[in-house]
């Protein structure tokens, strides 16, 4: 198993998750976590997928998925393979 980290951050409004959770499903990428919360009016997900099956590279599917989430649902998302997030946020 692969898994990427995403991460979802903006101005909350309806179907976030709805188009988001398409996109993933469209690329064959199966969602294993998810937690979201609402503050103040903004938005915030974190999730944990599997892209072993995703249809493409893991760059391009990020590249589109950050393309995708300012041009169609209007927030900031985020995807890296597990390993480069947990690198990232080591102590």
């Amino acid at each position: 198993m692969k898994k990427a980290i995403i991460t979802v951050v903006g101005k909350d409004s309806v179907g976030i998750i709805a188009k988001v959770c398409t996109f993933l499903s469209e690329k064959q990428i199966n969602i294993l976590d998810i937690s979201q919360t609402i503050r103040d009016g903004f938005f915030n997900m974190m999730m944990i997928v599997d892209v072993s099956g995703a249809n493409g590279s893991v760059t391009d599917i990020a590249e589109e998925l950050t393309k995708y989430g300012k041009d169609c649902v209007g927030v900031d998302i985020k995807m890296q393979l597990e390993e480069i997030f947990t690198m990232m946020h080591r102590i």
